[in-house]
């Protein structure tokens, strides 16, 4: 069942990729080396456990597009909760507060 979530996170993250592209003009071509060579959810919880926001970050935040970050995408799915510990949610949760992003509902 993880393993099967785990597949289908790595989908989303490509797909949060290929949406920056489309809709806030931004290639993150950083993100994309990193999921071809990391995978979805080793990148994931590298960024969200970093000190830093990471250049992607700060680019969609600029753009007005934090929607389209790995952060949001883990807290506004609760699907993809169990892949990560409640420290790192509540970290992501924190750099998206430190942003002023409101989340969807």
């Amino acid at each position: 069942m993880i393993a099967n979530l785990e597949r289908q996170f790595g989908v989303a993250m490509l797909g949060i990729y290929q949406r920056a592209k489309v809709e806030a003009k931004y290639n993150a071509t950083v993100f994309l080396g990193m999921l071809n060579d990391r995978g979805g959810l080793p990148t994931a919880k590298y960024l969200i456990n970093a000190a830093d926001p990471s250049e992607g970050y700060t680019n969609l935040w600029e753009r007005g597009r934090l929607d389209l970050t790995v952060e949001a995408t883990v807290l506004e799915n609760s699907k993809w909760h169990p892949l990560f510990t409640p420290d790192e949610l509540a970290k992501a949760k924190a750099r998206l507060v430190a942003y002023q992003y409101q989340a969807k509902a």
